[in-house]
């Protein structure tokens, strides 16, 4: 099983993170990825890039090396009722996607009602398409609400590998509960690296072994393939969809690395 996507990934202008869009790149082309996308975090976040970063990303090639490359933002969920995300409709419309995230700094974790309340409400804004790593432990759900929601409103659940690794730890069993929720509720999730470095962009090894000790089946994956990935976003009336469709007539070619 090739996974060919990573729908999440920060570069220097998330200064937490280490790598810029060229090393990305080129890292994915190495790896014999297809599609990768930059999602820097959204303003609420202390070291989020200025807005304007998300608008000028149209001054980036949607194209090199043969690998692909979406536009996106990990927006934060924010505890205001009346403010649910950091971003909107202005910012949004530069962007091929977002998805929406707890982080600490923007939202002090608080009452299991709440985190569920805030998660379907920020999916309930139109504004986004995956909802990121709700497997952390900080920020209890009630899982079957959640990814009922996300159905009705068409947005991804996010298994995040780095959940298993390195951040967010005690993560996993509530990953694998949500696996197993989305499969018993015939939704769908993306796998990503959540990398912070290129080294790493596109590894979700982990997540494909949960996902295969569980026997989750690979059609409710919608991340394994560019294809499969263009086609949801055009579920959502992304443009990104027109703009790629020549490179995905021809996606199947070998990525050539210039030196």
């Amino acid at each position: 099983m090739k996974h060919l996507t990573d729908t999440h990934a920060h570069t220097v202008a998330s200064t937490h993170a280490y790598s810029t869009v060229e090393e990305y790149f080129r890292a994915a082309s190495e790896k014999g990825l297809q599609l990768f996308s930059i999602t820097d975090h959204g303003p609420e976040m202390p070291d989020s890039p200025h807005p304007w970063h998300f608008g000028n990303m149209r001054v980036l090639p949607r194209v090199r090396y043969g690998v692909a490359m979406l536009r996106g933002v990990e927006a934060n969920i924010c505890p205001s009722e009346h403010r649910r995300l950091d971003v909107n409709e202005m910012l949004m419309s530069f962007m091929d996607f977002g998805i929406a995230s707890f982080h600490e700094p923007v939202f002090p974790p608080s009452t299991r009602k709440e985190h569920t309340q805030a998660a379907i409400e920020a999916m309930e804004t139109g504004l986004i398409q995956i909802l990121g790593h709700p497997g952390n432990p900080n920020y209890p759900i009630d899982i079957k609400e959640v990814v009922r929601a996300a159905r009705d409103h068409n947005v991804l659940i996010e298994i995040n590998n780095s959940s298993f690794v390195s951040s967010r730890l005690g993560s996993e069993p509530f990953c694998v509960e949500i696996l197993e929720t989305v499969h018993a509720l015939d939704w769908k999730v993306a796998l990503s690296s959540d990398s912070h470095v290129h080294y790493t962009v596109g590894d979700v090894d982990i997540a494909l072994k949960k996902i295969q000790q569980i026997g989750f089946p690979e059609s409710q994956v919608v991340t394994m393939s560019p294809k499969r990935l263009l086609e949801f976003l055009a579920e959502h009336d992304k443009p990104v969809v027109d703009e790629l469709s020549g490179w995905l007539a021809e996606v199947d070619l070998p990525p050539i690395i210039e030196m």
